[in-house]
């Protein structure tokens, strides 16, 4: 590191930029990790379902699978070696009528060609058995899956970082990066007290703002930086006795893995999030779309009473695609990509890239040659 002021810089250090920060601190390299923001994860990470995935459906060989499968498999090693609470509750995916039954044996035998163990496929009555108060015609169990407590994880990743010499500033923006003579990256940082430091390799997992911050980078091919869509997801909670111990999802819809109800690390209900796409971000949660919340949950639970549900909170997933057009992977884009030594650009990081979490980080490290 001695001709550098960091061996690494990341950018954004939400769930996936710390993880790449740790990825590379376990390698020996002396990370600087900026957020834009006050906190750390308060971004992508703050506003999501805080769901470990089982891996079920993502297609075969894409990044989403592999990840997913892996990540989870180290996130739950990690969380026990740091004492992070967790939930392995396991997820019901359920099937209210004869069109979504018949959609059960696709989605088990995509979960079984992603390597996800356990999995089985349940008759009405296995399913109610176990959730009594569900309304279902068959269902499919996935036992790995399960909820954690993400700003506990994000905390133990920037304390992994630190104390491998390396530092995660807050406030910080990004402000742009200029490729040095020989190798390296001058990168210019905002806030308070504006500075410029230098780092050997550079990676960009920023959310949101992938797509700005890459445009920042000189000499960045600007023809690879993929249009941004903004999909919005809003949530509601319960009031009362939380109805199921166990994760309960719908088939996915087009674009998403559907609105699902979730048991919270403190015992309530959460419904959400729904799926709309939006040209601004805006976190607030319209109470209108309860309607619509409460005729989609009655599909499976009919014994949601009237005017149980208020409005929680909203998130925004950095999507690749708009409406009605195939969800494609995620990109992690090395300098095969992009032909700039020592950069990795990440896009599209959304759902499950906090399951994905480390895997993703690891994938940068090879990207690296690391």
């Amino acid at each position: 590191m001695a001709d550098f002021d960091f061996d690494a810089v990341v950018v954004g250090a939400g769930a996936v930029g710390l993880a790449c920060g740790y990825a590379l601190s376990k390698r020996g390299l002396v990370v600087a990790v900026l957020e834009a923001g006050p906190i750390i994860g308060e971004g992508v990470s703050a506003r999501n379902s805080e769901v470990i995935h089982g891996g079920l459906y993502y297609p075969t060989g894409s990044l989403k699978a592999r990840l997913c499968v892996t990540g989870r498999r180290a996130l739950y090693a990690f969380l026990d070696s740091h004492k992070v609470a967790y939930d392995r509750c396991g997820k019901l995916v359920v099937a209210t009528n004869a069109e979504e039954v018949g959609r059960l044996d696709g989605i088990l035998e995509q979960a079984q060609t992603n390597d996800v163990e356990g999995m089985a496929r349940l008759s009405k009555a296995q399913a109610l058995a176990m959730e009594p108060e569900l309304a279902c015609e068959g269902a499919l169990i996935s036992p790995q899956s399960g909820v954690f407590d993400s700003h506990g994880y994000m905390l133990a990743l920037q304390g992994e970082i630190e104390a491998a010499g390396g530092a995660v500033v807050t406030a910080t923006p990004f402000e742009g990066a200029t490729p040095l003579d020989g190798g390296g990256f001058s990168i210019r940082a905002g806030g308070a007290e504006p500075t410029t430091l230098t780092a050997r390799i550079l990676v960009t997992a920023p959310g949101l703002s992938a797509q700005a911050v890459a445009a920042e980078i000189e000499g960045f091919p600007k023809e690879t930086i993929p249009p941004v869509h903004y999909g919005k997801g809003v949530y509601f909670r319960l009031s009362g006795k939380a109805p199921f111990a166990r994760l309960i999802y719908p088939p996915p819809i087009p674009g998403a893995l559907g609105t699902h109800y979730r048991r919270d690390l403190g015992g309530q209900a959460v419904f959400g999030p729904d799926l709309q796409f939006v040209d601004e971000i805006d976190y607030s949660v319209d109470p209108a779309r309860a309607g619509e919340f409460y005729r989609y949950i009655r599909k499976f639970w009919p014994g949601l009473p009237d005017g149980a549900l208020a409005p929680d909170y909203a998130g925004i997933r950095p999507k690749l695609h708009g409406p009605g057009e195939p969800q494609p992977d995620f990109r992690i884009d090395g300098p095969q990509a992009h032909g700039m030594a020592g950069l990795v650009t990440l896009f599209g990081i959304e759902s499950p890239g906090l399951t994905s979490s480390l895997a993703i980080g690891e994938e940068v490290a090879g990207r690296l040659g690391l």
